[in-house]
């Protein structure tokens, strides 16, 4: 008898970070004709990310990281996980092997965008493949990911220095400061999928948009997808929200020595969210200074003038 082929992925949400990929994932999974990877972010069309070109600070721990991975594929993959390095083809199938009657299966991995090997692994792999591309302005995408780092202690100077540090830095292994700044740099990166890709198999989007009209970015998203663009999705709920600590120094060592864990589950479930408050900044109270902006923006300017002509967009808001 002729073995049955494994269902693949036909779409991919391919980034950019910090630009509402997650909640988009989390959406989408809600779609009865849609199926997700269990595991988001897999990265295994990215060849740059893995743990031998991770800095020496982040190497050990995705190096383990790969153990907790295999176990998970190994398992039932009944509950969904955040982050994990796939290398091998069969590894990654399996992600897929529990599809049964959607017709759109999808993995999103926002490394893909910025990855140089990603686009063409993809077409090379799935040529049909749809790619579904949001864009932020990259200031306020750095900015948020700079809130990302700190409310996870990985950082704990302030914006400005890490952005400095970014700008001279030379070193071009993975870390929290490459490819920080690159990460924003679209134009390479949108053009290397509309040559690997025919147009009508790629969905560009502004976050800007989706953000002021989201149910329309859905239904959208959708059609473009080929499934049913009726379908409700309850989109209520942001994933990802960063939590600023309000001293991130000592949230910093809290968490490195385990304290902080521990110091959350003896807490009293009614008390949690009075303590939460004294810990934290409100969400969305910590805005960019202006003059961090202004570097930025002068950063981004040439390559955002590149991708407008690109995408036959006015960028104009990302230049203020």
């Amino acid at each position: 008898m002729p073995s049955i082929a494994s269902p693949v992925p036909n779409f991919f949400i391919a980034g950019a970070p910090k630009a509402g990929t997650t909640s988009l994932y989390h959406y989408l999974d809600q779609h009865p004709d849609i199926y997700m990877s269990p595991l988001k972010e897999p990265s295994y069309f990215s060849s740059e990310v893995r743990p031998e070109n991770f800095e020496p600070a982040l190497r050990f721990k995705a190096i383990c990281d790969e153990g907790a991975v295999r176990q998970y594929l190994n398992g039932p993959m009944d509950q969904k996980r955040f982050g994990g390095i796939v290398r091998d083809w069969e590894d990654y199938l399996r992600l897929f092997a529990a599809a049964d009657k959607q017709t759109a299966l999808g993995e999103a991995s926002v490394c893909y965008l910025w990855s140089k090997t990603a686009a063409h692994a993809i077409a090379s792999r799935l040529p049909r493949a749809r790619i579904i591309l949001i864009l932020r302005d990259p200031a306020e995408r750095a900015f948020s990911q700079y809130l990302h780092n700190l409310s996870a202690s990985v950082v704990k100077h302030s914006f400005r220095k890490h952005v400095e540090i970014s700008l001279h830095r030379t070193d071009t292994t993975f870390g929290i400061h490459h490819p920080f700044l690159d990460v924003g740099l679209y134009a390479n990166q949108v053009q290397r999928y509309l040559d690997a890709f025919p147009k009508d198999q790629i969905g560009i989007w502004l976050y800007e948009d989706t953000k002021q009209q989201p149910k329309e970015f859905l239904s959208e998203v959708l059609n473009f997808l080929q499934v049913d663009p009726g379908f409700a999705l309850d989109n209520s709920t942001r994933h990802l929200q960063p939590q600023v600590p309000r001293m991130a120094s000592v949230s910093q060592v809290l968490r490195r020595n385990g304290v902080f864990t521990r110091l959350k589950n003896l807490t009293p479930a009614p008390l949690r969210p009075y303590f939460k408050s004294i810990a934290y900044r409100k969400t969305g109270s910590v805005k960019m200074p202006s003059r961090d902006r202004a570097l930025l923006v002068d950063y981004y300017k040439e390559d955002i003038g590149k991708l407008a002509n690109l995408l036959g967009r006015d960028l104009s808001n990302w230049l203020r």
